[in-house]
């Protein structure tokens, strides 16, 4: 498709700026250094320290830290006990993960809609669409605002469901005054370079049930204990360890996790300037019928991961794709977030159809993510903004 050409003058920026990236200060390189130094690269002390401090950001009692988040997905679904036959309840706006979590264990993906102002999961929706096969529900705070969860909790009590908070976008959001982390069955978190706070990759699952924990440690490393307690046959020495569950080698370095301890001691200042540059985003874009921008449900006092610009194609004469090309052309890099899970090959050789989810489709259709990133400069934002201005004026509707 031919990028679409706004007559005269130059683009906005002479660099081009990306929608995210991560932010690594020399703190950041001497705690990863340091663990290069000692004893321990993997295995040590840096995953306990790690995995108590987000249990004293978030005020869950146990946390599991591991590989990725998609790791702390499968983990989380297998603690829930999703298998064979099971179904589980997730959003299309998502990375591929939060289904595939279910597909990993077995289980089907059943997908709700999303609230078309919030594009959170609709609590409405998540009712519909459970059966006496549903056996959890996968929430996404997309974007980094948190799900509605008094109401889904409410849900997945009354049908005896599993819920599992698929966080990573929200590290740093608090619901109610509580951090997310402590809200839900399990929390799973992200830590790949476009987050918030980044350990190059790294997950987690945050808990506060004792026996989820346990479970989570299993699957984590291969299923391997070396708890007496938890041994079925006589222990031969010290050396000894029983395999008594199927599990994963779904381990974090401790390269990593002292990455992640020394980007944590940074969310506070993270999570303010993301939120004063959302802050300017939105007056600016407020001003601009020709444009949508998210609404925040005022539980949530949210740390934004992404910022999401929807146009509103009737007073435009251009699409989304078009738009996009055009911000590209002044140097504003952006993406999309996300393309509606079921639309990809996969999910349609497993019999899923479009029109599954209108709100979820049709925002597909006319949202871009903006850059967002802690090392963002005033004038970098300024630059976002009078790009949008400058392709919304010249393409607006007469």
């Amino acid at each position: 498709m031919e990028k679409p050409a706004i007559e005269g003058g130059k683009p906005v920026r002479e660099t081009p700026i990306f929608y995210g990236h991560q932010y690594i200060d020399e703190a950041d390189i001497q705690a990863v250094v340091e663990v290069l130094k000692s004893d321990f690269l993997t295995c040590g002390p840096k995953i306990g320290e790690l995995e108590e401090k987000l249990c004293k950001l978030t005020g869950a009692k146990y946390a599991v830290v591991c590989a990725n988040g998609t790791a702390a997905l499968h983990m989380a679904a297998m603690a829930a006990g999703v298998g064979a036959g099971d179904e589980v309840i997730t959003t299309p706006i998502t990375f591929a993960a939060s289904a595939n979590c279910a597909l990993y264990c077995g289980a089907r993906p059943v997908f709700a809609d999303i609230n078309p102002q919030t594009y959170n999961i609709d609590p409405a929706s998540v009712e519909a669409a459970v059966t006496p096969r549903t056996k959890a529900v996968v929430v996404v705070d997309y974007t980094g605002q948190s799900v509605e969860i008094d109401a889904i909790r409410k849900i997945c009590r009354r049908h005896n469901l599993i819920l599992i908070e698929d966080g990573a976008h929200v590290i740093g959001t608090k619901y109610r005054g509580a951090a997310n982390g402590s809200l839900s069955d399990m929390t799973t978190f992200s830590f790949h370079p476009v987050k918030t706070v980044t350990g190059g990759e790294g997950g987690a699952v945050l808990t506060n049930d004792e026996g989820l924990y346990k479970k989570l440690l299993l699957y984590r490393a291969h299923g391997i204990t070396r708890d007496e307690s938890l041994m079925e046959h006589e222990v031969d020495g010290p050396w000894y360890y029983e395999q008594i569950a199927l599990g994963f080698n779904y381990r974090l370095t401790d390269m990593q996790a002292a990455l992640i301890i020394s980007q944590l001691d940074k969310l506070q200042m993270f999570s303010e300037r993301r939120k004063q540059i959302v802050k300017r985003y939105n007056k600016a874009f407020s001003e601009m019928p020709e444009l949508f921008v998210q609404r925040e449900i005022p539980e949530s006092d949210t740390t934004r991961h992404l910022y999401i610009l929807r146009i509103v194609p009737e007073k435009l004469t251009i699409d989304r794709r078009q738009f996009f090309d055009a911000l590209s052309a002044e140097k504003v890099c952006c993406n999309v977030h996300y393309i509606p899970t079921y639309y990809f090959p996969y999910y349609e050789k497993l019999g899923y159809k479009r029109g599954l989810c209108p709100n979820a489709e049709k925002l597909y259709e006319e949202i871009i993510s903006l850059p967002l990133y802690y090392a963002m400069s005033d004038e970098d934002v300024e630059s976002v903004i009078c790009a949008v201005k400058k392709i919304v004026d010249y393409y607006r509707v007469s």
